[in-house]
């Protein structure tokens, strides 16, 4: 018996079940389905061209006109609804942590007769920055990352990078840099992997150096405190949350229009070459899985991403509580360190507490805040400090400590968020580079590229702003 004689046989059989006319049937289904796709996707002269809901989406959201509009106010609502719906978890677990448990921990420590400089080294320093970042980081993310993925899971943001390509394009780059500066918005590290989907090693390089300008989630919430005690607060009430969003999206903004210059300027100089071409096929848009979404951004983005913070703050807490109590020549580590940084910070319109900062938080971009508040009370040896401890503040209290006992401005605010955006990537990020381009050289020139252009920026704003009077 040949190999062939069961096909044959179960074919003869399938042909007695469905009859002679079975061919003649899928070949009917086969024309009926192509002329159904051709019917939609082939639009013949003269004829009225009738779109679905989705090309008539598509219409406007990779528009030319409408597509930029629609996806500032996308993201405007996103950011609108984070700021304003983490305020109340917030300051709920800023209560339990920084308030309750933060007290019995002091009790126990006493009950114990610990010594008095090891409660303040574990309780003071490296638990208050766990609990700061665990209460101000928690809402929003687990409120931002949810939305996010929801508009990924929609398959909106290929159509960002629709909308971008020409511009990267016009910048020397290639059209997926847009979706690794969408993926660093997350997280600059991963950002930095995703540029594996660039195939040209030149388009590569600059795609790397320019994604620590997608803002990632470390920096949010500094972004989100300063526009809203230095820019919200300066409008009514009820549209303080509008306007703290708007200005957020303007700084994320500001972030693209940087990636751009920063990939012309590389494309001109250092990585000369021309532009490659890609295709990217739009995914249709897919109804939302809620359910499915909410739990992988908690599990897979949010916790991930808290617990890094967490392990990151706990030595950098550890560190701010000693510099703030190890004294040299009858004063703090701390208080020699913003003494020397000072001039330069006052120059670019920061000063010397912000920089020493981002030194303390090259780790991680989320303890920026506290590391701040912390050097701020310690150095004023203000009441609401001691030992290097920050308590509990609300907003308000926040914005009157940084102007009353830090001197800051309105410039110190709005620089820092420029200052933010622009500054070096964290070391995780820097890492990444490294072992993506196996080259010292990059990874410095990653550092250092934004730095200069952090200071230059700064420096300008500052000057203007003293120019016209302002500050």
């Amino acid at each position: 018996m040949s190999a062939a004689s069961p096909i044959l046989s179960t074919a003869q059989r399938y042909r007695s079940e469905f009859g002679e006319g079975m061919h003649d049937e899928i070949v009917g289904a086969l024309y009926e389905e192509a002329s159904r796709i051709a019917s939609q996707a082939v639009w013949q002269e003269g004829a009225e061209r009738k779109l679905r809901w989705d090309q008539w989406l598509d219409k406007v959201l990779t528009s030319r006109i409408w597509g930029f509009p629609a996806m500032a106010l996308l993201f405007g609502a996103v950011f609108w609804v984070t700021i304003t719906g983490a305020n109340v978890p917030s300051s709920l677990l800023g209560d339990l942590l920084m308030g309750t448990v933060y007290g019995w921990l002091h009790q126990g420590a006493n009950a114990l007769h610990a010594p008095e400089w090891l409660s303040g080294f574990l309780i003071d320093g490296v638990y208050l920055a766990m609990a700061w970042v665990v209460s101000v980081m928690l809402p929003p993310m687990a409120i931002f990352f949810p939305v996010f993925t929801l508009l990924e899971d929609l398959g909106y943001l290929p159509r960002v990078a629709f909308n971008l390509d020409r511009a990267f394009k016009g910048a020397g780059a290639h059209g997926k840099q847009a979706l690794s500066m969408m993926m660093g918005f997350g997280c600059n590290a991963a950002g930095v992997v995703s540029t594996r989907i660039i195939d040209s090693p030149r388009e590569r390089l600059i795609a790397i150096l320019t994604n620590n300008f997608s803002i990632c989630n470390g920096r949010w919430p500094t972004l989100i405190l300063m526009a809203t005690i230095f820019v919200a607060a300066t409008m009514p009430p009820a549209f303080a949350s509008a306007v703290a969003a708007a200005t957020v999206v303007g700084i994320a903004a500001l972030g693209v229009v940087f990636t751009l210059l920063t990939s012309k300027l590389l494309s001109k100089t250092l990585l000369k070459g021309e532009s490659s071409v890609f295709t990217l096929e739009l995914p249709p848009y897919r109804p939302p899985r809620v359910l499915q979404t909410l739990y992988t951004s908690l599990i897979d983005r949010t916790l991930l991403v808290l617990w890094r913070a967490v392990v990151m703050a706990a030595p950098a807490g550890a560190v701010i509580w000693l510099i703030s109590n190890v004294s040299v020549a009858g004063n703090s580590l701390a208080h020699w360190m913003v003494s020397g940084l000072e001039p330069l910070g006052v120059w670019v319109g920061l000063n010397g507490v912000i920089l020493v900062a981002y030194i303390v938080a090259i780790p991680a971009n989320e303890i920026i805040i506290p590391t701040i508040l912390m050097l701020t009370l310690n150095l004023a040896k203000s009441s609401l400090a001691s030992q290097g401890v920050m308590i509990e503040l609300e907003e308000s209290d926040i914005k009157g400590v940084l102007t009353g006992l830090g001197g800051w401005t309105a410039l110190t605010g709005i620089n820092l968020m420029l200052f933010s955006l622009l500054h070096n990537p964290c070391s995780t990020t820097l890492l990444t580079i490294f072992k993506e381009t196996g080259s010292k050289k990059w990874t410095l020139i990653s550092a250092l590229l934004p730095l200069a252009i952090g200071f230059a920026v700064c420096f300008l704003t500052a000057s203007v702003a003293r120019l016209l009077g302002w500050a």
